[in-house]
């Protein structure tokens, strides 16, 4: 049986640090050792830019094609679609095709878990599958949250952000009774955190008192060495190994591989 896990990183507000986070996570988890699969389910892309493939409509397959492919009934070939990183990690790309996937899901049966027949096949090959979901709550969401065992939750540390996770939690706890009763929450994971503002503090600490959500040990901390190593198509190791974001990361990498699969 695989011990592989997938986690979908999800939050239906943007600009939080989803793709930032998957991103760096995944190549920390190789670093670790760990098989690592990456599967950027944007129609932005911004995962595969930040991989260093610029120009995703030039790409010859992508999660678009795995849609396609699953919705036809085709039968896929191991690692279809997968680019390799330097830095260590698979990766599923994504581009704006995925936009159209979204309304071809609408009309065909078992809508929500087309994805998830994708991603049981790649388990055997993989440590870590990490999906970087798309800002929305809708059908390509739903896939990732059904394909899933676990959710982390990237948020940011000010109260409008706080107060929108109540939607998602909604979403969540409808995807348990109806597709995927097993999904759990990792925890939520605060982003872009800045030290000496009280409010971000304030923030934190009322989540960590609530007893019905877990909230992660680590915080990410608000630097522009990430938008740096992103714009240089690297990781935050490569751009800047013994900064607060490296150390922050490695500090998220150590708690996460704790976490029962």
């Amino acid at each position: 049986m695989s011990k592989c896990k997938v986690i979908a990183m999800c939050n239906q507000k943007g600009g939080v640090g989803k793709t930032t986070v998957t991103m760096n996570l995944g190549i920390g988890l190789a670093r670790a050792g760990k098989r690592v699969l990456l599967v950027d389910s944007d129609p932005q892309g911004n995962l595969t830019t930040a991989l260093g493939w610029q120009d995703t409509d030039k790409l010859s397959e992508t999660l678009a094609d795995v849609y396609d492919a699953l919705i036809d009934g085709n039968i896929l070939e191991d690692h279809y679609a997968a680019l390799h990183n330097e830095e260590g990690v698979d990766l599923i790309p994504g581009n704006i095709l995925l936009s159209s996937v979204d309304m071809k899901l609408i009309s065909t049966m078992c809508r929500e878990s087309h994805l998830k027949r994708f991603i049981d096949m790649q388990r055997n090959n993989y440590d870590f599958i990490l999906i970087d979901c798309l800002p929305t709550l809708g059908v390509l969401v739903q896939n990732a949250l059904t394909a899933a065992d676990s959710i982390i939750i990237p948020t940011q540390a000010q109260y409008m952000s706080a107060v929108g996770l109540t939607q998602l939690l909604g979403t969540i706890e409808q995807v348990r009774r109806g597709l995927n009763p097993n999904l759990r929450i990792d925890g939520i994971l605060f982003t872009m955190v800045e030290s000496r503002v009280v409010g971000n503090q304030e923030i934190i600490t009322m989540f960590r008192q609530l007893h019905n959500i877990h909230v992660l040990n680590t915080v990410i901390p608000k630097t522009v060495r990430f938008q740096d190593a992103s714009k240089n198509g690297q990781s935050i190791f490569l751009e800047d190994k013994n900064g607060k974001g490296a150390h922050a990361m490695e500090a998220l990498i150590q708690e996460i591989m704790k976490i029962e699969a």
